[in-house]
């Protein structure tokens, strides 16, 4: 059964790909963009099926407003994804604190507030379904993207609680956690802080390095991973946590295995704090 789906940042990366793969499936597909020429070639991917709407997620006062008009103008919305959002690069020390602020408005404040404006139009439904796309970024850390980490574990932990809120409202709610795909998010849609502190070299500069050499040879086919969503859009019981990615597989695998013998190790430690 055709849907319409609401995706943030449809105009490049696995937003794109999720949008231009809904459409060929024959489902209604609204996406925001950022400049009006991205817009209006967003409409023209399937007239009457494909919506372009300008939208900065930042710009929060924005937000509601979009939403009553997508319900009223373009119909029901069946899925929110949540998929706009960038990555900051730098080492916590140096990074500027309105850099910080920034990230978290873009990806986790800029989210949440499009979802407070979907939900009460689900709510009254009874029924949608909400993707948050996070990373496998909000399992393990890297040096060196601490802030953007902290941004997508708190992503993950808001998906975590809200799909407890919404189960029995007839919502379904999915974190979506990617590993490297090939998109501009090591590339053009990277912000990089300057560096200025010598003792950090060592173990940065090899992997800011490897991150811009990576970029554009990354394993995961953002088309494969547009299918693998539609999947779980379609499914009955779709899941609140779903990696994409063998790199993500085993990256989170690894980090399980790890806190689970990190906690076996300080087990008799932590269980000594109760009142006898």
């Amino acid at each position: 059964m055709a849907k319409t789906l609401f995706i943030t940042g449809a105009s490049t990366g696995l937003g794109r790909a999720l949008a231009e793969t809904a459409l060929a499936d024959g489902h209604r597909v609204v996406g925001t963009l950022r400049q009006e020429t991205a817009r209006a070639e967003f409409d023209r991917l399937a007239p009457g099926r494909s919506f372009g709407r300008i939208l900065d997620v930042t710009d929060t006062a924005a937000i509601v407003p979009l939403v009553e008009a997508i319900e009223r103008e373009v119909g029901a919305i069946d899925v929110l994804v949540n998929n706009a959002g960038y990555g900051l690069e730098g080492i916590l020390e140096e990074v500027p604190l309105d850099d910080v602020r920034r990230q978290f408005e873009a990806n986790v404040f800029g989210a949440i507030a499009v979802i407070q404006a979907v939900l009460p139009h689900m709510r009254k439904r009874r029924s949608g379904h909400i993707i948050n796309i996070t990373s496998q970024g909000g399992y393990v850390t890297f040096p060196g993207i601490g802030i953007y980490n902290g941004t997508k574990f708190a992503l993950e932990g808001i998906s975590d609680s809200l799909a407890k809120e919404v189960k029995d409202l007839g919502i379904a709610v999915t974190a979506v956690a990617p590993g490297a795909f090939r998109t501009d998010w090591a590339g053009r849609s990277m912000v990089r802080a300057e560096r200025s502190i010598a003792d950090y070299d060592a173990v940065f500069e090899p992997l800011r390095e490897r991150r811009r050499t990576f970029s554009g040879n990354q394993p995961g086919d953002p088309a494969k991973a547009a299918r693998a969503m539609l999947t779980v859009i379609e499914a009955k019981n779709p899941p609140v946590h779903l990696l994409l990615g063998a790199d993500a597989v085993k990256n989170v695998g690894d980090k399980l295995t790890a806190l689970r013998s990190e906690l076996d190790a300080w087990e008799q430690v932590s269980t000594s704090t109760n009142f006898s």
